[in-house]
């Protein structure tokens, strides 16, 4: 079998889907410092790039989707690059999709975080380690971790930096869904076309929205804003019409 050699995260484009991949196979895919000034350029090609609607991350190989941050860089060059990053990608306006092909560790469970769904593979497990080695998280981080998982998880994940299993993760909302490994890109292919089957406009609103309101930074009068213009805009009379319901606007 073919070894594949370590390089920079990259992004290949199939008509909708953009596929960001972190590349780095025999070092479990580790995020380098200098990745994410690849990884910021990457997600600016991504949304620039006409016709494409989702973002799908996963790692190569079958062990790990990322071991996270470089371990030995943490103490000179852990600076706001990575944190930046991480937030511009929670913030993406597309759709995107964490395909997990292995476990995850430290900074990249964050990074999987930051995505709207995530599928993981059985046999894989997920630990964040920074409390054992004497890193108190980025307040980015545990915003994440508090907003998606819930104070007791988080408590859990960051005070003991013991490892979870894949039920587990899936129990405690961290994955969207769990697959055998065969099953992995049917999957997330599978959610791919739901996403490209929603209005895009909304979807982007949406997502918006909701980490608003998770994060308690909604303003009221942007989400009704949000819903009369979907309320008075063609798409939703030229869907509901293709449905069958309401009728044809002149």
């Amino acid at each position: 079998m073919d070894t594949i050699a370590d390089r920079e995260p990259s992004l290949a484009v199939e008509g909708p889907v953009a596929t960001l991949t972190l590349c780095r196979p025999s070092q479990h895919n580790r995020i380098a410092p200098e990745d994410c000034t690849v990884i910021d350029g990457l997600l600016a090609r991504a949304a620039s790039t006409q016709g494409v609607r989702v973002l799908v991350i996963t790692g190569t190989g079958d062990k790990t989707f990322s071991s996270g941050y470089t371990l030995g860089a943490i103490l000179d060059q852990l600076d706001s690059r990575f944190e930046d990053m991480l937030d511009r990608l929670e913030r993406f306006a597309l759709p995107t999709v964490c395909a997990m092909n292995g476990s995850i560790y430290g900074g990249a469970t964050d990074l999987a975080l930051c995505c709207d769904l995530r599928i993981g593979v059985r046999g894989s497990r997920m630990l964040m380690p920074a409390s054992r080695f004497g890193l108190h998280y980025y307040p980015g981080g545990l915003r994440r971790y508090v907003g998606t998982l819930g104070l007791a998880t988080a408590k859990k994940l960051f005070m003991t930096a013991r490892a979870i299993s894949d039920e587990e993760m899936l129990r405690v909302g961290f994955l969207s869904e769990l697959v055998e490994p065969a099953a992995l890109r049917s999957t997330v292919d599978s959610y791919v076309q739901d996403l490209l089957a929603c209005a895009p406009g909304v979807l982007a609103t949406i997502k918006s929205d909701l980490m608003d309101t998770a994060y308690c930074t909604a303003i009221p009068e942007v989400l009704r804003a949000h819903y009369q213009e979907s309320l008075a805009s063609p798409e939703l009379a030229q869907r509901l019409v293709a449905m069958g319901v309401g009728k044809a606007v002149s």
